[in-house]
Parts: C-alpha cells; sequence; structure tokens
C-alpha cells in the first residue's frame, strides 16, 4: 500500500474536573480538521468515555499523569492541607517525576505537546526536546501561590512550576482567563469553545413536557458537588435537569442525559444555567444567549475574570448559595435583565494556527502499513 503521511500530538490535561478536557476539543478538533492524518494521544486521569464526547473516539488513552490540579472537598471547597501534601509529594523528588515523563515522551515520540496545564509534562516535553505549547485559562503555579505561599516549601515548589511553565514556547492563554504573573511566555487568544445546536422542541418532546414548562440545568461540572437537592424550592411550571442525585419524590428533577442530547445541546437549550464559575459552562452559556445563576467563588483566582466576562455576553448573575429559598425571585430578577450580544469564538482558529505552524516546523513522519 501507499506510504502515508502522518504526525502525532500528544494532549496532556489536567483531571481537575472535565473543563480542561471541554476547553481544548474545539481547538484539537479544528487542527485536525487541517491535518486529518494528525494522530492523537491523550494523557489524563479523565475518564474515556467523557473524553469520546468531546474528541470522538480516534485517539490513544494514557491514564497516568502526575497532574492532579487541587484536592477538592467539592466543586468549590479546596482541601488545602490535602492539595499542600500533594505538592510537597509530588515535588519531593521533582526530577525524577520530570525524567520519568521525558521518558515516556521519549517512548511515544510525538511531534509536538500540548499541556491543559499539567506542568510536569511541560517539563518533560522540554527536556525530551520536544516542542511543547500550554492552553488554558488558569495555570497552577499562581493558584499555588495564590491558596499555598505561605507555606515554608512555596519558595522551591512555585520556582519549580514556574521554570515548567515557562519552558514551553508559547502559554496561550484564552479569553476570559486569570492573571498570570509568573509567566514570561504568555500569548494572548481569544474564546474558545463549541457552542450547542439550541433544539428546545425535541428537548422537550423527549422529556414528555409542554411549551408551558421552563427547564433549567443544574451544572456543576466533572468535581462531585453535593447540593441538597430535597431542598430545592418547588417552582410551578419547572423541571430541573442534572446529574446529581435527587429524591425519588422529586418528579420536577430529571437526568439531564433523559432528553437525548449531548450536554453542548441541552445547555443551548435549557431556560437558565444554574452552575459555578467554570470557563467551558460560562462560554458555550454565553454563545447561546442562555442566562446563568451562579454561585459566587470570591476565593478563586479566575472568577473575577470570568464572572466580568460572562455578564458582558449573556444575563448572569451571582448568589451566594445554591440550592436557595429566593430562587423565584432571583430568576425573574435575572430574567429582567437586559439581553447583551452573545460571545463569538475566535481563540479556536488562533490557537489552532499556532499549533499548526509549529507541527509545520517538525518533519513528518512517513509510515507503511
Amino acid at each position: 500500500m501507499s506510504p502515508s503521511l502522518s504526525q502525532h500530538l500528544w494532549l496532556a490535561l489536567s483531571p481537575h474536573g472535565y473543563g480542561h478536557a471541554a476547553m481544548t476539543a474545539p481547538v484539537v478538533r479544528e487542527l485536525r480538521r487541517r491535518r486529518p492524518g494528525l494522530r492523537l494521544t491523550i494523557q489524563t486521569a479523565i475518564p474515556r468515555d467523557f473524553l469520546e464526547t468531546r474528541y470522538g473516539g480516534d485517539f490513544t488513552h494514557v491514564e497516568e499523569i502526575p497532574d492532579f490540579g487541587l484536592r477538592m472537598r467539592s466543586a468549590t471547597d479546596i482541601d488545602l492541607e490535602a492539595s499542600a501534601r500533594g505538592y510537597a509529594t509530588l515535588h519531593a523528588d521533582w526530577d525524577g517525576v520530570v525524567e520519568r515523563e521525558a521518558m515516556r515522551l521519549r517512548a511515544a515520540a510525538p511531534d509536538l505537546v500540548l499541556a491543559n496545564v499539567p506542568y510536569a509534562t511541560i517539563a518533560a516535553a522540554a527536556r525530551a526536546g520536544i516542542p511543547v505549547a500550554a492552553l488554558s485559562s488558569l495555570q497552577w503555579v499562581d493558584i499555588y501561590r495564590h491558596y499555598l505561599g505561605h507555606r515554608p516549601e512555596a519558595g522551591r515548589i512555585a520556582g519549580q512550576m514556574a521554570e515548567a511553565y515557562n519552558s514551553a514556547q508559547a502559554f496561550l492563554r484564552v479569553t476570559p482567563a486569570m492573571d498570570m504573573p509568573s509567566l514570561e511566555n504568555i500569548v494572548q487568544v481569544g474564546p474558545v469553545g463549541a457552542g450547542g445546536a439550541p433544539q428546545a422542541a425535541r428537548l422537550r418532546n423527549t422529556l414528555g413536557v409542554g411549551e408551558g414548562t421552563r427547564l433549567g440545568l443544574v451544572a456543576f461540572g466533572g468535581i462531585g458537588h453535593a447540593l441538597a437537592l430535597e431542598d430545592w424550592p418547588r417552582l410551578p411550571g419547572w423541571l430541573w435537569l442534572s446529574s446529581m442525585a435527587f429524591p425519588a419524590e422529586r418528579q420536577d428533577f430529571r437526568h439531564w442525559q433523559d432528553g437525548g442530547l449531548g450536554f453542548s445541546d441541552t445547555l443551548a437549550s435549557v431556560d437558565v444555567v444554574i452552575t459555578k464559575p467554570g470557563y467551558g459552562t460560562f462560554v458555550e452559556a454565553a454563545l447561546a444567549g442562555i442566562p446563568v445563576l451562579f454561585v459566587r467563588r470570591p476565593d478563586w483566582p479566575e472568577s473575577p475574570h470570568l464572572d466580568n466576562w460572562l455578564m458582558a455576553h449573556t444575563r448572569a448573575m451571582a448568589v451566594e448559595s445554591v440550592p436557595s429559598p429566593d430562587l423565584a425571585s432571583q430568576l425573574q430578577k435575572l430574567f429582567m435583565m437586559p439581553v447583551p450580544g452573545v460571545a463569538e469564538v475566535s481563540g479556536n482558529l488562533e490557537a489552532a494556527s499556532m499549533l499548526e505552524r509549529m507541527l509545520a516546523l517538525k518533519p513528518v513522519h512517513c509510515e507503511r502499513s
């Protein structure tokens, strides 16, 4: 058979929820559209079944990864002591960690490494002499300094983290994003994301409800989050969709998958999203113009940037907690807000163009079958 030309992208994703995987997928999809023969390896502890919803099935999955982000008690509650112990353990043999990951990359021999945003993988790629870029709205060194910078070991650990991130050829900081004072290699790109297709009539038909029923999506990301759904106010005319467990007697709750649509299409087809600050959910809601009620998270460094951007592109309001007995009045206030112009994504093309240029500098491998 005739030879086929291919290159190999190694994608490393922080397994801190599903947001890192979700935001990167449209960029990788655009890159693979431009380079149809591009092979993909995804290194992350995120389950393959979720990855397939965003990347399709044509990739190799490597589940082992040193990165963990932060140890969480819930989607919004950080376990700072466990996080500090995790970083102390990771950096106790930092050189060994980097060398083991470099050996993994040397064996796989990818043409390009893209990280969102495991810094050990970035350091390993640099050590192995493999081109590497990062892409994200956040990074762990300035988050580490924000929460754990007062600890006696913080100077050494944060220094190693910053050195790792700065060893990438570029850090593609998407819009919106947190401040990143520790980085010297930032390249700003626009928002990245893939909006869903609004299919409200189909969603209601599948769920067996009429046009008079309003739909809300309760979504707190890929990190387990315990909400007291038994205390959720009963609002006449509302049906709530969620992945969280709800009491059997709550007929006003259904699993979001019961609607028969993918998550992004479901989000684009409801009347409101109730969530926490998170890049992927905020961008997808802004692309679809879906109102958002979100839990205030003032301690999270990314929050003010995400919150302000969201409120510029869709009706959005912060609340102190969910569920709240004031939910009905909160929704009324939210729906009375003026409707701003919806967001547009430019970062998918910008980021893919830069990654394509990095690939163009590498020789194409010839494979025979």
